[in-house]
């Protein structure tokens, strides 16, 4: 049994001089122990001597598992350094093994290096300096707790990023320090030696409450990027609970009013819904959109249509369904005697999402995230509306009804059920009708929307 004693915990080097020797002599995995400093080795492990070095171009390795062994051997798991020699060990035989993701080592090791890439980022971006007086000149001292061992690797980024200040990042494992000119290290530290806060905290606070907008507010997503476990060495964190709560007690209301029916109450929740909705930014394409395009008709309407999103025409205007493939829905509704003076209609999504050619602004398709973003406001007219049937018009509608992928061929034609209980119809969008270049095709699929809607018609007489 052989012993590889690394200096420190993401001795990369240490393990690469190392490796390429136990490589060279041929030593399996299992004969080989790593261990980092004083830490105990295996009981019965022998100290053996030096493995020779290798003859120059004996074995090389594919650059991937070099860039997967850097990052990996920054991870905590303490089986790292066998399993990338295990790893290495195998590439001499195997030498596409590393392209093999289905394979556990690879894919155990995959799972280290991403887990060290995640906690480099949040270090980055969770990382809070604090003004303190360092024998008359100001130095920047923050605190940070990585589940990896990362710091010294991540070094260079603040080094790059704050070379005008005089900086130290204290952890628990080791501290690193900038006095402008030149970087060094310490022992580790705890957050008792880290400063609580400084002046600047407070504009800080101020300036992040100012901007805090809770139409954006989404809480999964915004544990999965920023875990609670950051929260208390970050200023701004502390009114995150406070603003949370408001923002939930805004949502509550509208809740609350919404369950009112007709009768002043529900028309005035629609309206403030409506009001907070012109200021929705929960996704980028507000920024390129005229305006938010809302839905409209009764609040008390038993049949709610669901488009895509608004067009050209609907962004200018700012309402929905004025544009060609409005003037086909509103045709088509005539004929199957569909009063659409009782009906509710809006978009899956609100902003209009284009392409600039030219003067002219191209259709492009909402993708995921956007369907999802403003599903909210779709959720909250349907609570206040309570639609007895809802149409999806087209895929994007059906996905943001069902919150799921819904194939028309699969599902038109017959009732299902929405998450929330209410019957639900799917069926294609007037727009497809005309992008039909075909004049045939064209008349038998609007005969058949034709039907569609006379069939949903039929469900609210």
């Amino acid at each position: 049994m052989r012993v590889v004693t690394l200096s420190e915990p993401d001795d990369f080097d240490g393990w690469r001089d190392a490796a390429r020797g136990l490589i060279a002599a041929d030593v399996p995995p299992d004969d080989v122990v790593w261990q980092v400093g004083d830490a105990p080795a295996d009981l019965f492990a022998t100290v053996a001597e030096p493995a020779p070095a290798p003859a120059p171009g004996a074995f090389s390795v594919p650059r991937a598992f070099i860039d997967l062994a850097r990052s990996a051997i920054l991870g905590s798991d303490p089986e790292r350094f066998a399993l990338l020699y295990t790893l290495l060990f195998r590439l001499r035989r195997e030498p596409k093994l590393i392209e093999d993701r289905a394979d556990p080592l690879v894919r155990r090791l995959d799972r280290i290096a991403k887990d060290v890439r995640r906690d480099i980022h949040k270090m980055r971006a969770f990382l809070r300096f604090r003004e303190v007086d360092d024998d008359g000149a100001p130095r920047f001292v923050a605190w940070f707790e990585p589940d990896h061992h990362i710091v010294r690797a991540n070094a260079a980024f603040f080094v790059n990023r704050f070379a005008s200040m005089r900086w130290s990042i204290l952890t628990p494992e080791v501290s690193i320090h900038w006095d402008g000119k030149a970087l060094s290290e310490g022992p580790g530290a705890s957050k008792a030696d880290a400063p609580d806060g400084d002046p600047t905290e407070e504009v800080w606070k101020t300036y992040y409450a100012s901007t805090f907008n809770p139409a954006r507010v989404k809480i999964g997503a915004m544990l999965k990027e920023m875990p609670k476990k950051y929260w208390k060495n970050m200023p701004e964190t502390a009114l995150v609970p406070g603003m949370l709560a408001a923002a939930q007690a805004r949502e509550s209301g509208m809740i609350t009013k919404s369950r009112d029916h007709i009768g002043g109450n529900s028309l005035i929740s629609w309206e403030a819904l409506r009001d907070e909705a012109a200021g929705c930014t929960r996704c980028p394409l507000y920024k390129p959109a005229t305006q938010t395009v809302f839905g409209e008709g009764p609040v008390d309407a038993p049949l709610m249509f669901v488009g895509e999103q608004p067009g050209d025409q609907e962004d200018l205007a700012g309402r929905p369904f004025v544009g060609p493939a409005g003037q086909m829905f509103d045709k088509a509704m005539a004929e199957a005697g569909v009063d659409r003076a009782r009906a509710y209609v809006t978009n899956a999504v609100k902003h209009f999402k284009f392409e600039q050619r030219g003067k002219r602004r191209i259709h492009q398709s909402p993708v995921a995230g956007e369907i999802e973003a403003c599903r909210w406001w779709l959720e909250q007219e349907q609570m206040l509306v309570k639609p007895k049937v809802t149409v999806a018009l087209g895929a994007t509608a059906a996905r943001a009804l069902f919150g799921k992928v819904m194939a028309i061929g699969k599902n038109r034609g017959q009732a299902l059920q929405l998450p929330d209980g209410g019957e639900a119809w799917i069926t294609v969008h007037p727009s497809y009708l005309l992008r039909l270049p075909d004049e045939i095709a064209r008349r038998e699929e609007y005969a058949r929307f034709v039907e569609d809607l006379r069939t949903v018609g039929s469900r609210i007489a």
